[in-house]
């Protein structure tokens, strides 16, 4: 019974971890200002403080113009992180959690250390943008009717056969992959938000400061609003968030 016990707390623990490192973050803004998220857009979910949004350290924030890079204060409140600032048209935001607790996993001898690093961008437009965060997803600045062309980067470089999933407020979902170019085109085709998620596993292993990781699970979403189409079907029922582990 004891081990029985030990067993099923084990894979509790398991599904938290897995389910924390499944999701994203996404920025939204307003005309207060921007806040950055962590939870699954479709669903309404947001993660909240005390729980999984405590597993964050410091998330940093910038807002990009033709000025160049501005670093923002970010503020932690009960369902997000506040951006001190907002992107105005022609303007973006990026913002990314570069600490991350690194996790463990023993199979045996070996013991596997996984890297998680969640980051977000928000355009206010379709021009194109440059590549600023590790994983990123940008506008290309071409666009057809209903849809807009993206292109993921990883390091700076476009990243092929990446997984991209387009999602919306009402759960509603559609899968890509880009093309050899890092290339894709997405249709848009209802009025309001939309949270693009990109996803790439790096095998190749590397350090953080003095911490060493073996596989690095990254994950960036492009949020962004369209204004024309077809009405937006409504939000889910907002999730209630996850409790600490």
């Amino acid at each position: 019974m004891k081990y029985t016990l030990i067993a099923l707390a084990m894979a509790a623990a398991a599904a938290m971890t897995f389910t924390a490192q499944a999701h994203q973050v996404w920025l939204e803004q307003d005309a207060q200002g921007a806040k950055l998220y962590f939870g699954e857009f479709g669903e309404n979910l947001r993660e909240a403080s005390p729980g999984l949004l405590d597993k964050f350290v410091k998330p940093v924030g910038q807002k990009l113009s033709a000025k160049g890079a501005e670093p923002l204060q970010v503020n932690k409140t009960a369902n997000g992180f506040a951006l001190a600032g907002r992107a105005a048209r022609g303007e973006s935001l990026v913002a990314e959690e570069p600490a991350y607790p690194i996790s463990e996993r023993k199979q045996g001898d070996k013991v596997t250390r996984s890297l998680y690093v969640p980051a977000a961008r928000l355009v206010t437009d379709l021009a194109k943008q440059d590549p600023k965060l590790t994983l990123d997803l940008v506008p290309t600045g071409q666009s057809a009717k209903g849809g807009a062309e993206l292109q993921a980067f990883y390091k700076g470089q476009p990243l092929a056969k990446a997984k991209v999933a387009v999602v919306t407020a009402s759960g509603w979902a559609q899968e890509h992959h880009t093309d050899e170019a890092g290339k894709l085109t997405v249709n848009l085709p209802w009025q309001g938000t939309y949270v693009l998620e990109l996803s790439h596993t790096d095998t190749a292993g590397g350090e953080r400061g003095a911490e060493k990781w073996d596989r690095g699970a990254y994950v960036t979403s492009l949020t962004l609003v369209q204004g024309e189409g077809l009405a937006a079907l409504p939000a889910a029922p907002a999730a209630p968030p996850n409790k600490a582990n």
